[in-house]
């Protein structure tokens, strides 16, 4: 059934066009995706339908969409380029790039984590109950890049999709967040669920909320920011990037939780030029530990930050 989103206009929304505040707070949509549900009926604005994509908003608009159902469809192959970090019969390492989308979703019905893997592994079985998302039993929101492993097989699938659900994969990201923890290690144990205010948000609720719990180490301090790494018992939605946020310390280049205007930042001009260029979030997962579904040997598989989080790292860094 179609998906309802209700979202409510702040003073950093004032002056957008209704498509561009939609796709901020629609994280998986395109703006042409979004000008289509808009002009079709799909938006009203406090009560009253809109059909205008260029409306500019106003504070406090309350602002309702119904997002359609996507067209029960098979993913198609696709040469879009991949790091593959390993492979084998059964499952496929990857290292994602920031921007892309694991599976088709509405406005994404191709150019796909998925469609690459379907052209690049010809013995993909499409595992998996879903059919839109083969192969998949764990992902990476569009913006964050780094490892992650897809079954190959059935056998794969049911394995590490078990592993995912009793939390024993090892994951450990890496993320520029603003401001320093006094604490070198800490642990961050507060539950989520769907915002009150936003419901296309996630936040820290106890209402209909779940249990999550985030490991914070600082690796690095830079005055205004730091480097920290972070290693997850649960795997909510959005995780990592409500925790920030809820501990005061939320994640640079995120435009839904974190920090996007640098301009009151008092550090040099270039480190002012690479914090603007962040493409998203500064959240990369840079490590990812499973045991093999068929050989039960435990396996760990590392990246590097993608080039934007890197240089803005090394800037910091800088005296």
């Amino acid at each position: 059934m179609p998906e309802h989103i209700e979202a409510v206009t702040g003073e950093e929304h004032v002056g957008l066009r209704l498509d561009v505040f939609l796709a901020e707070v629609i994280e998986d949509a395109t703006r042409s995706f979004l000008k289509k549900v808009i002009k079709d009926g799909g938006v009203t604005i406090n009560g009253q339908a809109c059909g205008r994509p260029a409306r500019a908003m106003i504070l406090d608009d309350v602002v309702e969409i119904e997002i359609p159902d996507p067209p029960p469809s098979v993913p198609e192959p696709e040469d879009i380029p991949l790091d593959i970090l390993y492979e084998d019969a059964d499952l496929v390492i990857v290292n994602k790039p920031s921007g892309l989308v694991v599976h088709p979703a509405p406005g994404h019905d191709n150019g796909t984590l998925v469609n690459a893997l379907l052209f690049h592994c010809p013995d993909f079985e499409r595992a998996g109950a879903d059919m839109r998302r083969p192969g998949i039993v764990h992902r990476l929101d569009r913006d964050t890049s780094g490892v992650m492993v897809a079954a190959k097989t059935q056998h794969a699938f049911t394995s590490l999709a078990e592993q995912a659900a009793a939390h024993s994969f090892d994951r450990r990201y890496l993320a520029l967040v603003r401001g320093e923890f006094q604490e070198s290690r800490g642990r961050i144990n507060a539950p989520m669920g769907r915002s009150l205010v936003d419901r296309s948000k996630m936040a820290v609720t106890g209402t209909h909320a779940r249990e999550a719990v985030t490991n914070v180490e600082t690796l690095e301090r830079f005055g205004v920011a730091s480097l920290v790494a972070l290693q997850l018992e649960t795997g909510r939605t959005h995780q990592i990037r409500v925790h920030m946020r809820f501990a005061g310390r939320p994640v640079l280049g995120d435009p839904v939780y974190g920090v996007t205007d640098f301009r009151s930042w008092n550090v040099a001009p270039e480190t002012l030029d690479a914090l603007n260029a962040l493409q998203g979030q500064a959240l990369h997962a840079e490590r990812l530990g499973i045991t093999h579904p068929t050989t039960g040997e435990r396996m760990t598989f590392r990246s590097d930050p993608p080039a934007d989080f890197q240089r803005a790292l090394d800037e910091l860094r800088k005296p």
